[in-house]
Parts: structure tokens; sequence; C-alpha cells
């Protein structure tokens, strides 16, 4: 009924192979990305910029980058906050060493510096997998933590051990710094939000995605069939540590403003992003973008509907929220392991046969 694919007629490849085949889910993407981009900007304050924007924003990167490993490549890994550690470190030496380059230059060399460390650490996918694979992720995000704490010259000697983000602008613009515009830092994260969703979306579409699907299926079959695991499991983590050394980037330079490595980069960081993954959907881009929302929304609400109105102590609220993660997650694990994405792919599927059942 309100899906009508009655009239979407296609007469080519290029028409066959679109991301949105059907016109009500075409425009429903482009009113959405107008409104983020024409409207949201100038009504947007600083409560809403760091309290559900840029936070938002930000994980949805990283929820990209673990959800093309775990949910499209099937490999595993725990060290999510370790490498988004590593693009906050990478984008700060290459902020100090050369403040004459632009911030977008900045933070993509973070994520590329992210990505050769994360395929460092995912060389012993090629021989491990699974429980031993998770472990040895695990290991990277102990390791990373540590070495950003142990070696000086990753935070320029400082004496308090954090880094922080010096004044940086575009075409003008400050968005780096405490006098940075919310405006201004919300599009900054936005164009990289958007820009690594279109790539996310096309890889997944193509060769490479199709390779890591195989893979993820069945290795020995994919292997047969002539998918180089190699490859596939390499460019797999080279792809999801390039987005999430992005995140970690804007996440320390344009959100936060100063990190240390224990307290903003820790295994909690690594949990966070996974659990995204898990509610959003396994193997699904609009799954990461949900994952994130809920996360990002959830303690809000619950600060708003259990301290505000309620009047409940603080720390109850917080115990309340682990509560609902939990549960959430055993549920879509047993019930729903596609999470919210197949929730709302269902719900689509019914829209377009309302009122009729069948």
């Amino acid at each position: 009924m309100f899906y009508r694919e009655s009239g979407d007629f296609k007469s080519s490849y290029e028409q066959d192979s679109q991301t949105f085949p059907i016109k009500f889910d075409r425009f429903r993407y482009y009113a959405v990305l107008a409104i983020a981009f024409l409207v949201v900007p100038f009504v947007i304050n600083d409560y809403w910029a760091n309290a559900i924007l840029l936070p938002f924003l930000i994980y949805a990167i990283a929820a990209i980058g673990l959800n093309i490993l775990v949910g499209y490549a099937g490999q595993v890994s725990l060290g999510t906050g370790g490498f988004m550690a590593v693009g906050a470190y990478a984008c700060y030496k290459f902020m100090t060493m050369m403040p004459e380059v632009s911030m977008f230059v900045h933070v993509l060399l973070a994520g590329g510096m992210t990505a050769i460390v994360c395929v460092v650490f995912g060389l012993p996918s090629l021989r491990i997998k699974g429980f031993y694979l998770a472990v040895a992720t695990l290991a990277a995000q102990f390791f990373l933590v540590w070495l950003f704490n142990r070696v000086p010259w990753f935070y320029n000697y400082s004496a308090s051990g954090q880094i922080s983000a010096p004044e940086r602008d575009v075409f003008g613009i400050l968005i780096t710094g405490p006098n940075a515009p919310a405006w201004a830092t919300y599009m900054f994260s936005l164009i990289f939000l958007t820009l690594c969703a279109v790539i996310a979306r096309n890889l997944t579409r193509g060769t490479i995605g199709r390779s890591w699907m195989a893979i993820r299926d069945m290795d020995i079959a994919a292997e047969i069939i002539g998918v180089n695991p190699l490859k596939a499991k390499l460019t797999a983590f080279a792809v999801s540590g390039f987005f999430i050394g992005i995140s970690g980037a804007l996440f320390f330079s344009v959100y936060l403003g100063a990190v240390e490595v224990g307290e903003a980069f820790g295994i909690s960081k690594s949990f966070l992003v996974l659990f995204m993954v898990i509610i959003g959907g396994l193997g699904s881009i609009f799954g990461s973008f949900a994952g994130a929302a809920f996360l990002v929304l959830l303690p809000v609400v619950l600060k708003v509907v259990g301290v505000d109105v309620l009047g409940w102590p603080t720390d109850i609220v917080a115990h309340f929220q682990l509560v609902i993660v939990g549960a959430l997650i055993i549920v879509f694990l047993i019930a729903e392991p596609h999470g919210m994405a197949q929730l709302w792919r269902v719900a689509k599927e019914k829209l377009r046969l309302w009122p009729f059942p069948h």
C-alpha cells in the first residue's frame, strides 16, 4: 500500500542495481539528506550537538567499520577502542606536525594509519578464527592502550599524558577547539559519515563485498570458487580500520577536544560499538545507523524520564540502562540475529501488502 512497486519499471542494468529501487525509498533518502544538510545546521545548539548528534554521527562511522568486519566478512574483533585510539593519536600527531594541512587530510590520514595497524593485527585471521581471533584482537586493544600510555612521543611529552586538539579551521571556519561552533562540527562529521556510508554501501554491493560475504558464509567453499582468503580478509580489516580510524580522529578532535587513552578508548568502547552492531543488525549499513542511534539516545531518554520526570537516583538509572542493553542483546541474539535492521525490513514488507495479508 505505502511501498508501491507498480510503475517502477526498470529498463537497464543501472536501474536494476540501484541502492533504492523503489521511488518512495529513494525520495525518503533524499529528504533525510536534505534535512540533515540544509535544516539541522540552522537549528542546532550546543546541547543537541554534544549530547546527541555528534556522538551519533561518530559512533555510526565506527559501527559501519566494525559491521564490515564482523557482519560482512564474518571476522571477530574486540579491539575497536584500541583502533579508535590509533585514529585519535595519529590525527593529533598530524595536526601538530603539519598545522598548515587541512583537517580533512588529517582525518583521512588518521584513517589510513589505522587501516595499516588494523591489517597488522588482522594477520592472525589467516590462521585462526572465532574465539581465538577474538582473543587476538582483544590483545590488540590492551597493547595499543598500553603503548599510547607508555610512549611519551605519542602525546608530545605532555606532563598530563593527555592529548588536546589545537584549533584548526576549514575555509576560515573553526572545526576544532572550544570556540568551534556547533553547526560547523556537526557538518564536518556529517560529511565524513555520508562519504563513509556511500563508500561502504558500494563496496558491499561489489566484487569486494561479495568476496567478504563468501568468506563469511563458508571460507573453504569460497576458496574453491576462486575467492582469495588472504585478500578478502585483509581488505576487510583495512576498510574496517579506515572507518574506525576516522571515527577515532573525529571523536578526539571534533567531539571531546582532549582525551586520555585509558578513559576514552578503553575496552568499554570496544563493547559499546560491538553492541551497536549486534542490536542494529549484522551485515547491514542501516543497522549500523540504527544501533548507533539507539545506544546514543537510550541514556538521554532514560535520564529525562527516570531522573527529570520520575525523580529516580542517577545511579539507579545508569544501572537500568545496563539492564536494558544486556536484555536486548540476549533477545536479539536469540530471536532476531539480524537486529533492528531486520525488524525494519519486515515492517516494510508488511506495509507493501497492507491492508491485504497476502
